[in-house]
């Protein structure tokens, strides 16, 4: 999922047709209906305890969706939470502002009205009469709450940057230590009113308000919860369709059933959820196969295997996957030798042989289907190519390298996630740049994801394969990662140029033209292609399995990976 600095200005006319789906109806990377989305239906749920705490009913029964993770739950706290995973278990037992509709579109959620000012610098929010799961009422001050937690430098959320990009009135001096988070430009007029304030006005405003960032906390329950907040039922609060009757931290299953004060209860019909982790591609199939499953996810052969059964659905993801050097290890500053590596390994037998997925090669760092430009045309029609498959020119760049580090030999160690997947493409990834380039030994270091992004945000690694999925249809939710200084620029590279660039069409210059913008963009791609920020893989492709009768699980490239309130199951 996840994540970036400061991003504000007066964006692209287009963008106001954006959604956090990627821009253009048809290139939201979105499905749903029989196809692309699954469900599972009926009332029910356990109620909450006036203080918070799940009783110990179970969800069970038929109309319960059981549904594969191959990663674990990193963080239940909103204003925490990274990752893709993380943001859609959130996402099903908390509502914000808006959610999004099956086409990415924003639509009200815990706001039932809005009233934007004509210069669209003040957004005034009524909220509706909605309840959390201890009964107590959703109110203003939990909007107040949560967005000035995600700016306060003590709790040092990586998504604060989402802030800024949001244009809320004086985010960046917050998260700089300037101003003091109550000073962000957002109040609770009275138990139901939220003003918001903006810096500069910011067209998809309302998308980004469906982000799992901007999420509301209860600050009562956050603080009788103290350090124990989102780490178990009696420390969730839920005010969504669904609210979790059994989570821990790194728990293999999660178990969520409908919520009974959820303000639109009516049009729920699961009972629940029950989320597997499991990580074995062959052992989660087998589990499909047993109807213990109801959605799961493929790889590598399973994919030409069950590609002709109905109950098969490919369906393109906004995932980036590439390598991340780090520039602080010795070697690694060098830019033949970041060349070499990155031109050492075939990325077409990753796609074609290995994940079988529906994922596509990635010679760009801004994937496709993410966003239209002012010609109406998406990023990567008219953005430049950067071909980086090339074994001999790979060779070639290995052995300046060499003369210019002054060795005949180098040896890195590459941390990756223990899934089935991230592990095989490693592999392969390893086995190619060890023959294509004599003298480099490759290791592999294998962990679960949550421990390999803490490690890259600690800069404790040589390389790391790594991925991001956009956060708003717009490139700059790729292209910002690589400012000096962002904390998502893991490898440490920085570029005055490539920093001017960015910041201009932020909220300088280029921000007041779209034309000029679109073009500075691609420019700035080319620079991160051309010094090698990153090595890119591929862009991820899913391969799902959705058993007959699944029906109404909303699809989305951008954002929250699937939604669930709408999902029958028959």
């Amino acid at each position: 999922m996840k994540k970036i600095k400061n991003f504000m200005s007066l964006l692209l006319v287009v963008l106001l047709m954006l959604s956090l789906t990627a821009c253009g109806g048809s290139k939201s990377g979105t499905t749903s209906g029989t196809g692309a989305t699954t469900e599972a239906e009926t009332d029910g749920g356990a109620a909450q305890t006036d203080s918070g705490s799940a009783n110990t009913t179970e969800a069970t029964g038929n109309n319960l969706l059981n549904v594969q993770f191959d990663v674990e739950v990193a963080s239940m706290d909103p204003q925490i939470a990274t990752d893709g995973t993380s943001f859609e278990v959130i996402a099903a037992v908390t509502e914000g502002l808006y959610s999004i509709d099956k086409a990415g579109s924003p639509i009200p959620a815990m706001a039932e009205s809005v009233d934007k000012s004509a210069d669209g610098l003040t957004y005034t929010y009524k909220l509706r009469d909605a309840k959390w799961s201890n009964g107590t009422p959703v109110t203003a001050s939990d909007f107040v709450f949560a967005w000035r937690r995600l700016v306060d430098p003590a709790v040092a959320s990586e998504y604060s940057f989402i802030v800024e990009i949001a244009g809320i009135k004086n985010a960046g001096k917050i998260i700089a230590g300037e101003l003091t988070p109550d000073q962000l430009g957002v109040t609770a007029q009275d138990d139901k009113t939220l003003v918001v304030s903006l810096d500069t006005p910011v067209p998809f405003f309302d998308s980004l308000m469906s982000f799992p960032s901007f999420l509301p906390v209860n600050e009562a329950f956050f603080t009788s919860a103290g350090d124990k907040f989102g780490t178990s039922p009696d420390t969730i609060l839920s005010n969504g369709p669904f609210m979790i009757t059994s989570y821990e931290p790194a728990a293999t299953s999660i178990t969520l059933v409908k919520s009974p004060t959820y303000w639109d209860a009516g049009k729920v019909t699961l009972d629940g959820i029950n989320y597997q982790v499991i990580k074995d591609s062959q052992q989660a199939m087998l589990s499909y196969q047993n109807g213990d499953l109801d959605v799961a996810t493929l790889s590598g052969e399973q994919v030409e295997q069950f590609q002709g059964d109905p109950e098969f659905h490919s369906i393109m993801a906004g995932y980036l996957w590439y390598i991340s050097p780090n520039q602080k290890v010795k070697g690694l500053e060098n830019l033949n030798l970041r060349k070499a590596l990155s031109f050492a390994y075939d990325k077409s037998a990753i796609v074609n042989n290995i994940l079988k997925d529906g994922s596509i090669v990635a010679d760009f760092a801004v994937p496709t289907l993410l966003a239209t430009g002012p010609d109406g045309k998406d990023f990567r029609e008219t953005a430049g190519t950067y071909p980086t498959t090339d074994k001999a020119q790979a060779l070639q760049y290995w052995e300046a390298a060499k003369k210019e580090l002054g060795v005949s030999e180098l040896k890195y160690t590459m941390i990756v996630e223990d899934t089935e997947s991230a592990m095989n493409v490693a592999q392969f990834i390893q086995s190619e740049i060890q023959t294509t380039l004599p003298g480099i030994t490759l290791e592999i270091q294998s962990m679960p994801k949550k421990n390999r992004v803490e490690r890259m945000q600690d800069g404790d690694f040589e390389l790391g394969l790594t991925r991001w999925g956009p956060d708003y249809a717009d490139p700059m939710t790729y292209l910002d990662m690589w400012t000096t200084g962002s904390p998502n620029n893991y490898g440490f590279w920085s570029n005055p140029d490539y920093d001017a660039i960015i910041e201009s069409a932020k909220k300088g210059d280029l921000a007041l033209d779209v034309n000029a913008r679109w073009d500075a963009l691609k420019k700035a791609e080319g620079i991160v292609m051309d010094n090698a920020v990153i090595f890119p893989v591929y862009q991820k492709g899913d391969a799902v399995m959705i058993k007959t009768g699944v029906d109404g699980i909303d699809f989305h490239s951008v954002g929250i990976n699937r939604i669930y309130k709408n999902a029958t199951k028959k």
